[in-house]
Parts: C-alpha cells; structure tokens; sequence
C-alpha cells in the first residue's frame, strides 16, 4: 500500500464520517419536526433550521478534503499521508459524534416548539455547543494543512 493510497483513505474517512453524521442529525430533527408539526404546524421555519443545522459538519468535513488536496499528489510522503489520515480520522469522528449529538439536541428543542414552548433561541445557542467541536476539528485540519 503506498502513502498515496493510506492519505485518500484518511481523506475518505473525513467526508464518509462527517457526511454519516449529518445524515442521520437532520434525519433526527426533521423525524422531530413531523411530529411537532402534527400539534404546531405554524412554526415551520423553526423546525427547519434545527432540523438543517446538523448538515453542517458534512460541509466540514468535505471543506477538509479541499484543505488537504494540495498535497495529495503522486509525491507524497509517507509523513505527509499520515498526517492526511490523521486529520481524516480526527476530522471524521469529531464530526460524526457533533452531528448525531446536535441533531438529538435540536430534535428536542423542536418537540419542545411544537408543544407550545418558546424555546428557539435557547435551543439554538445550545445547539451551537457541538457545533463549536467540529469547527475545531476542521481549524486544526487547516492548521495542519498548512504544516504539511
């Protein structure tokens, strides 16, 4: 197996990962925003916005692919593909886990609207918690980017 191959592993891992997450987040939030549309159908635009927001580390974790493809070239190293590995696996899971856990978290806040309570603006300052960990996890594979 050359360095190659082992940096497009990591690099499949990070979008794989983080693309898995997000789909089964909003996948939590808009299983949410069915049932709370049945009791509050006029708040709509609010379950839309928490049931989209775990997307975005599959967003993180493709942006990490454009980050690291300069040194994905027929010359790698063996240092420079373990360093791709590396931030596909860190960049992969931190997404994968940040996702699963803001989907959950914003799936609440819309059950939440839907049963009468005010709780948008709450649940999307919550909500920004596990968001802010894979907006680390993708600063740290530009940091490392630019390492390599």
């Amino acid at each position: 197996m050359g360095p190659i191959l082992v940096a497009y592993i990591g690099i499949g891992l990070m979008i794989g990962l983080c693309g898995i997450g997000s789909a089964f987040g909003v996948t939590y939030g808009g299983n949410a925003t069915v049932g709370a549309m049945k009791k509050n159908d006029e708040a709509f635009g609010n379950y839309l916005v928490l049931s989209a927001l775990p997307g975005t580390q599959g967003l993180y974790g493709f942006l990490g692919f454009f980050l690291l493809r300069g040194v994905l070239t027929p010359e790698i190293t063996w240092t420079q593909s373990v360093a791709v590995l590396s931030c596909g696996l860190f960049l992969g899971f931190v997404g994968l886990i940040s996702a699963l856990r803001q989907g959950q978290l914003c799936a609440n806040g819309i059950t939440a609207i839907g049963n009468g309570h005010d709780v948008f603006g709450k649940t999307m300052i919550m909500a920004v918690f596990p968001e802010l960990y894979a907006i680390i996890a993708t600063a740290a594979t530009f940091m490392i980017s630019t390492a390599i």
